[in-house]
């Protein structure tokens, strides 16, 4: 195929894009993609392409915007039954800490999680997915998290491999047997942690390479928060999970700064994700790694708080920045990365051109797949969106409407 005739084809050429230098499109006029194999092979001016190879197949993309499929770093897209009165409370002046400690939040998903067979559990989690490929996400990361306990959880793992090989999106897998403190260990965070320890994560270390060998372990997460589990019960966790061969990922300073960035940073994460109220200690550290800061501005616009990641600081410091939707049932039912970026523009002033890069390229970073996906350069994976605008800034300025007119997945058309 030679996708022909974009009015701006966004290549974001040239690996994730740290501190100020993000936002860097490397846009082509009139530009062109030649795939075959599901890969790009080559990139440039329509003219040249066509001229190169006068019997491809042609998709003519009428002058619109060619870029990236978006890559979503941070998802809880799979989960059983919904949240809506806990939304009435949080209005009626409940904290989503409170709610939390009340038996409510992320526990009221757990017990409707537990009860729910593989086949429900994909069931109730293939239309979300649906949604965000039609939006132009084609790549997400998903997480476990809602079982806290190693059968519920494997099931979760056992559901998105199996949505997973039914595709079109892609996945990448995570872990978070630490997202809360379970109802049996209620009281006793310090038990449920050696539990993680040594017991459920070598669970499912076995599991995994009982059933899919071939590929690569799943990232483990912790939930590093008030609440949850504290800096040192997370360093026990991650560096247990290190030492069985999983990467690593963190939810950090949501709520409270604990130090979860500087951890990240230290045990070589792949990335830290919320960082609302990260110190500026934290932010430095993370900008002398390599560990990817992600914001979910969905997050707290969903919960009407105040205050975002500080992205400036970030990247005035040098770090690596993504963005990433945090679709749950409780605090982010939205998987559309276009409102991310929406969102991004506004409340943590990113650029279009930054919020996209962060979108795609670093987004990819985050999950550890930047060499793959995120951009269009030859030998990558034809991942594509083919936009209803003939100008990229039109993502962010906009929001709403879905301006994705066409995905391309491995080089294969799958909407529109």
């Amino acid at each position: 195929m030679l996708i022909q005739h974009a009015s701006q084809l966004l290549t974001l050429a040239g690996g994730p894009q740290r501190g100020l230098g993000l936002g860097r499109l490397e846009i082509i006029p009139d530009g062109a993609v030649w795939i075959v194999g599901g890969k790009i092979h080559a990139v440039g001016k329509s003219a040249d392409l066509l001229a190169a190879h006068p019997q491809e197949e042609i998709l003519d993309a009428q002058g619109c915007v060619v870029m990236p499929g978006f890559v979503d770093p941070h998802t809880h897209a799979m989960w059983a039954g919904d949240r809506a009165a806990e939304f009435e409370l949080r209005l009626q002046g409940k904290t989503y800490l409170e709610i939390l400690a009340a038996g409510g939040g992320i526990l009221s998903t757990v017990r409707l999680t537990r009860q729910a067979s593989v086949e429900s559990l994909a069931a109730e989690t293939s239309p979300r997915l649906l949604t965000m490929l039609e939006h132009g996400t084609t790549t997400a990361e998903v997480k476990t998290g809602y079982g806290l306990e190693t059968e519920a959880e494997l099931r979760m793992l056992q559901a998105l491999l199996l949505l997973e090989s039914q595709g079109p999106l892609e996945l990448a897998f995570t872990f978070l047997g630490a997202h809360a403190i379970p109802p049996e260990f209620q009281g006793n965070a310090d038990g449920y942690t050696a539990h993680l320890c040594s017991d459920m994560l070598p669970a499912v270390q076995r599991w995994w390479m009982d059933h899919v060998p071939q590929a690569p372990l799943p990232f483990v997460d912790v939930f590093c928060e008030t609440g949850a589990f504290s800096l040192a019960q997370s360093r026990a966790i991650l560096q247990a999970a290190r030492n069985l061969g999983f990467p690593l990922k963190i939810h950090a300073d949501e709520f409270d700064n604990l130090g979860g960035a500087s951890l990240a940073a230290e045990l070589g994460a792949v990335s830290a994700d919320h960082l609302v109220k990260t110190s500026a200690e934290d932010i430095a550290a993370l900008a002398k790694s390599d560990t990817v800061a992600v914001a979910l501005p969905c997050t707290p616009f969903g919960l009407a708080e105040a205050h975002y990641t500080p992205a400036k600081a970030i990247l005035e410091a040098g770090g690596i920045l993504a963005l990433a939707s945090d679709l749950n049932p409780g605090t982010a039912w939205c998987g559309d990365m276009q409102f991310t970026i929406a969102l991004a523009c506004r409340m943590m002033r990113l650029t279009p051109a930054q919020a996209i890069a962060a979108a795609t390229i670093n987004a990819a970073a985050a999950i550890g797949r930047s060499l793959q996906i995120g951009s269009l350069e030859p030998g990558k994976q034809a991942d594509l969106l083919i936009l209803s605008v003939p100008d990229y800034r039109h993502l962010g300025y906009r929001f709403g409407p879905n301006l994705v007119k066409k995905v391309i997945k491995k080089g294969q058309v799958v909407k529109g």
